[in-house]
């Protein structure tokens, strides 16, 4: 078992969600908090409530802002400690039907959802690997693995499990371990939150109750933040909350053998 104990975690989305429930669980285990989201008010009641069990940092933060990422990383591992522990969890569920696509839209689902995830990364990683010394827990999706027809979110979800996958290799035996989140159904707020902050790629009205009822029907962001540091623990390169991708997975792997054998 890992001792936690003294360890610094920069948690992006950490002010609600999966990154609160993240935040809890690393809190019980006596870990510091740099919590950085865009919802200050969020953020300070995600402080009010952590403080009193471990130290706490925040940050308003837009994953898609370097220079703002950077000033956080400096600011925290001044007031904490060296950060060895990143989640990047911020994101939002963006959607459009093909025929309504932009370039616009397919910016901010790429920015927010994959380049903040490289944002954190590219922030963080070098100062791991000097330490030789960090875990990295980039936040993707089950539809990273297996599509769905939510096409700016699958796409850039697919981005950060390759991501996640290249990247493991790449810094295996250096100190720096890294995996992958790949929730299925969780009761987050994401698809109202997506809709308050970037109501240009909001899921229509006329979908949301049947997408919060799935969403509900998953584990709770507390449940989820316990799994994540199983998962830490264990070294595992996917996370998963449940197996309700499982047959979607099967049926894909089974299909892409498939493709071989019919090759010419």
């Amino acid at each position: 078992m890992r001792d936690w104990t003294g360890s610094v975690a920069f948690v992006t989305g950490g002010a609600r969600g999966i990154g609160l429930g993240i935040a809890r669980a690393l809190a019980r285990r006596g870990v510091g908090l740099a919590l950085a989201d865009v919802d200050e008010p969020a953020l300070h009641a995600s402080a009010e409530e952590l403080s009193g069990v471990t130290a706490v940092r925040t940050y308003r933060l837009d994953v898609r802002d370097r220079d703002g990422f950077a000033a956080a990383a400096d600011d925290a591992e001044e007031e904490l400690g060296p950060v060895d522990l990143l989640f990047n969890n911020a994101g939002i569920v963006p959607h459009s039907t093909v025929d309504e696509l932009s370039y616009a839209k397919w910016d901010l689902a790429l920015a927010v959802n994959l380049t903040g995830v490289v944002n954190g990364v590219q922030t963080f990683l070098p100062r791991m690997l000097e330490r030789r010394a960090g875990c990295i827990v980039n936040t993707a999706s089950g539809a990273g693995l297996v599509s769905d027809p939510s096409l700016l979110y699958a796409t850039a979800k697919f981005a950060v499990v390759g991501l996640s996958e290249s990247l493991r290799l790449n810094v295996a035996g250096r100190g720096v371990d890294v995996s992958v989140l790949c929730p299925g159904p969780v009761d987050t707020g994401i698809v109202a939150n997506t809709r308050r902050s970037h109501a240009e790629v909001g899921l229509s009205e006329e979908y949301v109750p049947a997408v919060e009822e799935f969403l509900r029907g998953g584990p709770s962001v507390d449940e989820v933040g316990e799994m994540v540091l199983a998962g830490v623990e264990a070294g595992q390169t996917w996370i998963f909350t449940g197996d309700e991708i499982r047959p979607h997975l099967e049926k894909r792997a089974a299909a892409l053998l498939d493709a071989f054998r019919s090759a010419p």
